[in-house]
This record gives C-alpha cells, structure tokens and sequence, in this order.
C-alpha cells in the first residue's frame, strides 16, 4: 500500500510540468487562470459562468450518486431490489 502511495506521488510530482503552462501559453492567458492550462483562456464571463454551472451540476450530480448508493431508501417488501437480491 505504501509502495503505491509513494509510486503515484512521484508519478505527479515527475509529470507535472507536462500539464503546466508553458511560457509561450502564460502570456496570453488571463490572471484567473494563468498557468493552469496549454492554450487559451475564456474569452468572455460568459464561458466561465458556463464552466461553474457544469461544475456545479457534475458535484450534485456525484453527491447524490454517492448518497444513494451508500443508502438507497427502498425499504418496502415488494420493492423490485427485493426480488433481485433474493
């Protein structure tokens, strides 16, 4: 378990500098983003307002999955779970 650990930590550490900006790429970025990503920025409010709404749908999204995989709720008899477990 350790050996894993350390052998993914130093997978990231060793390719980080293959997701970072390059120079070329950090200066036509805008501050919000700067040197996260290759290529281009948003253009306008528009394209970050689309991206925290995506955001926002993918966590809900994965909350709920989570919630109700670890506590589904049916508890009636003739619930059609209870038919396939048994």
């Amino acid at each position: 378990m350790l050996g894993k650990m350390l052998f993914s930590a130093l997978l990231l550490l060793c390719c980080q500098q293959l997701v970072m900006a390059c120079d070329a790429c950090k200066k036509k970025q805008a501050v919000v983003l700067g040197g996260l990503t290759h290529g281009k920025t948003p253009d306008s409010n528009w394209d970050y307002l689309i991206v925290v709404v995506m955001v926002v749908i993918v966590l809900v999204t994965l909350f709920y999955s989570v919630k109700w995989l670890i506590r589904p709720g049916e508890k009636s008899a003739d619930h059609i779970k209870q038919f396939i477990l048994e």
